[in-house]
């Protein structure tokens, strides 16, 4: 199949969007967004052996100076300490800002890599190369960076957009079963916040998806982006519309921090979280009792958790006041009005929402 390209519009910060098949060697569509012919590839244990010299070594074969600093693999290590390995790297090689940093992994890669060079020096150009399909349709795109705190997840970053995003699709061919539906929970996102007919494609195509057809995975992770680049050129800093994009997170982001970072993985936790938040909408009245089957159907199509742990309410309500939508100390949700349709809302009741955690018992 062709490479298909899209453009995240962010005036003189434009940048591409390339999804396909071989880009990863494709070393032409790197070298155009290179202040100087020197990067830094940071990567992790488990990616390296698959993947690294696959990108490096076309670089090297264009004359480009490769420095490489892997990581250990894991959202356990989405933290200070792992961020200072990558300030080591840079400052023992005397990297300058001219350096392009290029994130070569999953979620955790894409915003250690990109926090670091939001902050190296003040600020250094990076590249997106997502190996995952969570990254590949939501984490690489928009410019959200950062690192976990142990008392909330993502608590600090900086956005800081990418020069270009590689999403290469043959990377997803060595993804575990469980990482690939992990991502398919945020694909699913996109269709139930804005795009009723993507979600309604994806009902007759989840089977196709989940054994990584050729033509149906590169058109979901094509639609992914496309709702991603329009929510980010509409509100980069997340002042208003980008804030939808986090259906399913505030609850998800708690279950992360309770069950210890790593557990369950991202989109599980997401996956979870956007089933308690078809229940909230539920008892406010307005999603209908068969888009939640549709809902609950579509994540158990991907082979994603669909009940929550049960934490206990207050624990539940106290992680979640530590989220970062929180506003004036009240808990703001991603909530449905239908399929392809949510609002971000503190109007909630209180009460709904303690009968949604009572109701995981």
């Amino acid at each position: 199949m062709m490479m298909q390209t899209l453009q995240v519009a962010l005036g003189d910060r434009t940048y591409p969007i390339y999804i396909g098949s071989g880009l990863l060697s494709q070393a032409d569509l790197i070298l155009p967004h290179l202040k100087r012919k020197q990067v830094a590839i940071v990567t992790n244990t488990t990616v390296a052996p698959l993947y690294l010299e696959k990108l490096a070594q076309p670089l090297r074969d264009a004359g480009v100076g490769v420095i490489e600093i892997v990581l250990p693999d894991g959202e356990a290590h989405k933290n200070s300490q792992t961020l200072n390995l990558i300030y080591d790297a840079l400052l023992k090689n005397r990297c300058e800002r001219t350096t392009t940093l290029i994130a070569l992994g999953g979620g955790v890669i894409g915003d250690l890599t990109g926090y670091a060079a939001a902050t190296y020096l003040r600020g250094v150009p990076f590249i997106q190369i997502p190996t995952t399909l969570l990254a590949q349709v939501d984490s690489s795109v928009g410019g959200k960076t950062g690192i976990n705190h142990p008392l909330g997840k993502n608590m600090i970053g900086a956005f800081y957009q990418p020069k270009v995003v590689l999403a290469d699709i043959d990377t997803l061919q060595t993804l575990p079963k469980r990482e690939l539906s992990a991502g398919v929970a945020e694909v699913i996102k996109y269709g139930l916040i804005r795009d009723a007919d993507f979600f309604a494609w994806l009902e007759s195509n989840i089977s196709k998806l989940m054994v990584l057809d050729e033509a149906v995975i590169t058109y979901a992770i094509y639609r992914s982006c496309q709702n991603k680049a329009a929510v980010v050129a509409a509100d980069e800093h997340e002042a208003g519309e980008r804030a939808l994009l986090n259906l399913g997170h505030t609850f998800g982001h708690a279950i992360e921090n309770a069950m210890g970072y790593g557990v369950w993985l991202h989109g599980e936790a997401v996956a979870a979280g956007t089933m308690l938040a078809a229940d909230l909408s539920q008892r406010m009245g307005w999603l209908k009792a068969d888009e939640v089957r549709r809902i609950h159907a579509l994540l158990a199509a991907s082979g994603l958790p669909l009940k929550a742990p049960n934490l206990g309410v207050e624990k539940y309500l106290d992680l979640m006041a530590m989220d970062k939508k929180v506003a004036a100390g009240k808990i703001r949700l991603v909530l449905q009005q239908t399929i392809g349709k949510a609002v971000i809302t503190s109007e909630y009741d209180a009460d709904k929402l303690k009968q949604t955690l009572e109701a995981i018992a």
